[in-house]
């Protein structure tokens, strides 16, 4: 991949420029840090650190690799409990336009959250997404293997998701590293390198929007062995809401559904 990098002190950093239009990030937003913490501590292997913004945040690490940010501010904002996708833009303000221009809303931001601005907003059918300009957290590709497996949107209708996320996000552009984006499997996928980094998915083809859907980002995080994942998700206050030789969907014990994946089936 041919990043776009800018200079600080001696090293070269990725930025969101380079990566544009493809996830880059995902945070969670937690009413209890501590007890936050040793779930994905016991589940997924994470240590953690402290993040730049103070004691309230907190940045997951899986064998050193920053994955994820974790912010205990759900009760002082009184914001959902979830895991949240960011995708990296070059334009914050510029995006955010785009996304009420057509139909998105813009709950929070954009901000300055030095390396870089993040804004928190909703697609037209109410899935909530992030958007980050600037430094990204570490190098994308680094980030890419250690971080989840993909992310899928779960909505009403893939098509027109499609749309508005393409159009807020450019994918399928002109410009040199766009991601692509084609319908297979009865979903839309989404390819950053020819490497797939998300899915859109509304059921079959031929089927009618169903309304019943309450549309969400999910998070696949990959892990070696998913039965002793589960174990452990358990065994640490956490529901197994569905469970199967390769894939489970787990709840944390402050309500965040989240799904792993074995890593085979990347």
């Amino acid at each position: 991949m041919n990043h776009d990098t800018k200079q600080s002190g001696a090293a070269n950093v990725v930025s969101s420029h380079s990566v544009f239009g493809a996830p880059c990030w995902v945070s969670l937003t937690s009413r209890d840090l501590a007890a936050t913490e040793n779930f994905y501590a016991a589940v997924l292997g994470w240590r953690w650190r402290t993040g730049k913004m103070g004691d309230r945040f907190r940045i997951a690490l899986a064998d050193g690799v920053p994955v994820a940010g974790i912010a205990a501010v759900a009760a002082l904002w009184q914001m959902a409990v979830a895991w949240t996708p960011y995708f990296a833009v070059s334009d914050a303000d510029a995006a955010a336009a785009r996304a009420r221009e057509r139909g998105g809303t813009v709950a929070v931001g954009p901000l300055s959250f030095p390396p870089g601005r993040a804004a928190l907003l909703a697609d037209r059918h109410g899935a909530t997404f992030g958007i980050w300009e600037g430094e990204l957290f570490t190098d994308w590709d680094t980030w890419r293997r250690a971080a989840p497996a993909f992310i899928r949107l779960h909505t009403r209708d893939a098509f027109d998701a499609a749309i508005f996320y393409g159009e807020v996000l450019e994918w399928a552009t002109e410009k040199p590293g766009c991601c692509e984006v084609r319908y297979e499997a009865n979903e839309v996928v989404l390819r950053s390198e020819g490497e797939i980094v998300a899915r859109i998915s509304s059921g079959a083809l031929e089927a009618a929007p169903d309304p019943t859907i309450r549309p969400h980002w999910q998070i696949h995080f990959s892990v070696s062995d998913v039965a002793a994942c589960v174990e452990a998700a358990e065994h640490h206050g956490g529901t197994v809401l569905r469970q199967g030789p390769d894939e489970a969907v787990l709840r944390d014990p402050d309500g965040a559904q989240f799904t792993i994946t074995s890593r085979r089936d990347r």
